[in-house]
């Protein structure tokens, strides 16, 4: 059976994921993840303008101007996630919109995957034609100024307010369970090491090590290109249903076992075992219970096990409470061989 959560004194007022309400806690984290991204946004708009005047033909410089465009794309994608999974379910989309943040993700890591292959194959082509860029002189106040140095200020400006934008929004991205924020803040925390990267190019240049140019482009492209891997796999994977996992896709989520411990604390629950799939924020659950022999579950049995279940964190929304007669293997693959021999490696 499936019902909606009850809707609080504050009404709609209060933030929402479709119809999931969101405690205190996550509104506020939802509100200040917004004014980061919307800060981060006209941060790399300045950082990209200012990299494109002084770039000239480094191919360092070139790899950091792509990487700033494309640090763009989370930041909106995550925007547009939120603005649209706050479209309450209908009769097209009666699970709503949550996986937009799923398709938000995609858009983001193929983006990464495919500008990072591009970089890692444009910078490795001009190290072996072994080109030498060159960086001219300009004329500021009546001063001759290397090129360079503006190069060299621009990149050391562009490194710090990433790195603490991306502390600023990782826990953020947790207590919303935000896989499109995640990205972004793991992107922003690593931004000073293209920075650094591209100052050392810079300055091979300087010295006479044309090199060292195509070398930190490989090394700003490789960033991207590894970046883009993670996180396309993370997104494919959770679009395609995989089971529940934490926001940065590494390990099974707690809740998955959670939702079955409370399953059989009731007094009339034998065994207990859920398909729990990642919607984009929120968890769409299907829980099978096995009744206690001889004892069939009344309505409102079923109503407070369900209830419970919910309790347990607001991300434990869209769930159904199914009593059979044994756990099907057809619908939990491997829960025989789990629960004959305590197996629990999936989770």
């Amino acid at each position: 059976m499936r019902l909606g959560r009850r809707r609080s004194r504050a009404g709609e007022d209060r933030a929402r994921f479709g119809h999931t309400e969101l405690p205190d806690e996550q509104e506020q984290a939802l509100r200040r993840a917004v004014r980061l991204e919307w800060t981060t946004i006209g941060f790399l708009c300045m950082t990209i303008v200012l990299v494109f005047l002084v770039m000239g033909r480094s191919q360092a410089m070139k790899a950091a101007f792509v990487e700033d465009a494309l640090s763009l794309i989370p930041p909106i994608a995550f925007l547009v996630a939120v603005r649209v999974t706050r479209r309450r379910p209908s009769a097209r989309h009666p699970y709503g919109y949550h996986r937009a943040v799923g398709v938000g993700h995609l858009v983001a890591a193929t983006a990464l995957f495919v500008m990072g292959a591009m970089l890692v194959v444009d910078s490795s082509m001009s190290l072996l034609a072994a080109e030498h860029p060159p960086i001219g002189l300009l004329e500021i106040g009546g001063w001759q100024v290397w090129g360079g140095w503006l190069m060299i200020a621009v990149m050391a400006w562009s490194a710090v307010p990433p790195v603490l934008l991306g502390r600023a929004k990782m826990p953020l991205s947790e207590t919303l369970h935000d896989r499109v924020l995640h990205a972004d803040a793991d992107m922003n925390r690593a931004d000073w090491m293209t920075a650094v990267a591209t100052i050392v190019g810079v300055l091979g240049i300087g010295v006479g090590l044309w090199w060292m140019d195509a070398v930190a482009a490989l090394f700003v492209s490789g960033g991207i290109l590894r970046d883009g891997v993670r996180n396309l796999r993370t997104a494919v994977s959770a679009l395609i249903d995989a089971r529940a996992a934490t926001y940065d896709g590494q390990d099974t989520h707690p809740l998955v076992r959670r939702i079955d411990e409370r399953l059989e604390e009731l007094d009339w629950v034998e065994q207990a075992r859920s398909r729990v799939r990642d919607q984009g924020h929120v968890f769409h659950v299907e829980a099978f219970v096995v009744p206690v022999a001889g004892r069939a579950p009344s309505l409102r049995e079923l109503v407070e096990a369900r209830e419970a279940c919910v309790a347990l964190d607001w991300k434990v929304d869209d769930m159904v409470v199914i009593p059979s007669e044994e756990l099907p293997e057809r619908m939990l693959p491997g829960v025989r061989e789990e629960l004959a021999g305590g197996h629990d490696a999936d989770r």
